[in-house]
């Protein structure tokens, strides 16, 4: 009805003809309105209502979550079966998550939440720079919350699951049940029960039942509320490290070096992998030489390699990939004080830093070849952009952020 509205605004039509259009769009309001309700969805949302009472839910929890709600949500259903054109290499995933600015954040925010995060710490146990790193990784310190393209209603977008995507049915509707529950709770109102296309939560991005499992009230207002409350979101995720068997006091693991000559797949203890020639970078001492350890190379000999314990494990079951867990532990290490990685990843091109990618995108989007964030992150819309630039002036395509390319952008 407002896209409507201004539509009839942006014609200028006087005298009758302007009656006759206004007539023709008062009259077919109702059939707008009708179109854009989905009769599946409402006979589907008739007999999850009937599940949802036997689960507990009342009427009239159902009926506030759902008010307003009478289709799926499309942008949800292209989400879910978007599938990327490549698997981004090692260097692209590292370069985007530990960056100059979330180590600087990360820092101030260590700096400003010291009395939270000690807390925390007590409590659970959990290293402050892993949650910080935590919070970085999931939602940017939470700066996605108030992007409210992604940021969207949990219910509708766990209910366009439920119904019209079958591969996510059984997952969609255990999380709407869960949602429905926190909304009954009070922990928070149906306004603010926002999240991403698949339902994760809050500055630490939950799921709703991973919430029921893990959420605290670390502030002590009577609500775990991860949306507003900070020390609710960061106690939240040290909940759920602590209770995966965090091991307080050490660490995820060690950068390392590696001889040449082949190396066992499996968990050695530290000291058998002493006698094996791995060695800690900077010629530093394993603490503890009893650990028992298992070597990553995420990108492969000549690229940064790791030994990661115990706690590598237990930050997998926050998201379950070496490559976050691996991102967390070491952008958690700067945070911390610690210098950059020893190896570098091993990059085709000279890389840029994140100012550099950001003047990158800017110059792409100002020639038309990007329309994406100016976040400094070349993820795959950047890219794209870089080789319809490369394509647009002739040169090899190979859609790199390099300082080649940001010369030639320069340039031209």
């Amino acid at each position: 009805m407002h896209s409507l509205s201004r539509r009839i605004g942006d014609f200028q039509i006087v005298g009758r003809n302007f009656g006759r259009l206004l007539i023709c769009g008062l009259l077919m309001l109702p059939l707008f309105a009708s179109a854009a309700a989905d009769p599946g969805f409402e006979k589907w949302k008739k007999e999850f209502r009937q599940q949802a009472m036997k689960e507990g839910i009342t009427a009239e929890t159902f009926d506030r979550a759902f008010k307003g709600i009478d289709s799926p949500d499309q942008w949800v259903l292209d989400k879910a079966s978007y599938q990327p054109e490549f698997k981004a290499p090692a260097w692209q995933y590292f370069d985007n998550r530990i960056t100059k600015y979330a180590v600087q954040r990360g820092k101030a925010k260590k700096r400003e939440l010291k009395p939270w995060l000690d807390k925390i710490e007590k409590r659970f146990g959990v290293n402050p720079n892993i949650l910080l790193a935590i919070w970085s990784m999931e939602s940017s310190f939470g700066a996605i919350l108030d992007n409210k393209t992604v940021m969207r209603s949990v219910v509708r977008s766990l209910a366009t699951l439920a119904y019209a995507d079958p591969k996510r049915k059984k997952f969609g509707t255990s999380q709407l049940l869960a949602a429905l529950k926190i909304l009954q709770s009070g922990d928070i109102d149906e306004s603010h029960l926002t999240g991403s296309w698949a339902g994760a939560m809050g500055h630490t991005q939950f799921i709703p039942t991973s919430y029921q499992a893990y959420a605290v009230d670390m502030d002590g207002d009577g609500k775990r509320d991860i949306w507003n409350s900070i020390p609710d979101a960061l106690g939240t995720a040290a909940s759920l490290l602590h209770e995966n068997g965090w091991r307080t006091g050490e660490t995820w693991g060690y950068e390392v070096e590696i001889p040449e000559n082949k190396l066992p797949a499996g968990k050695l203890k530290i000291s058998e992998w002493e006698k094996l020639g791995v060695k800690r970078v900077r010629g530093r001492e394993f603490p503890r030489k009893d650990d028992v350890a298992e070597l990553k190379v995420p990108a492969g000999r000549g690229g940064p390699a790791f030994l990661v314990l115990k706690n590598f494990y237990v930050i997998k079951r926050y998201n379950n990939s070496d490559r976050y867990a691996l991102a967390v532990g070491i952008l958690a290490d700067q945070i911390g004080g610690a210098p950059p990685l020893v190896e570098d990843w091993k990059r085709p091109f000279t890389r840029l830093d994140q100012d550099e990618v950001m003047e990158l995108q800017t110059k792409l989007k100002e020639k038309g070849f990007y329309d994406g964030e100016i976040d400094g992150k070349a993820g795959s819309g950047t890219r794209k952009g870089i080789l319809q630039f490369e394509e647009s002036v002739g040169v090899e395509l190979q859609g790199f952020p390099s300082k080649e390319v940001l010369e030639l952008l320069r340039k031209k």
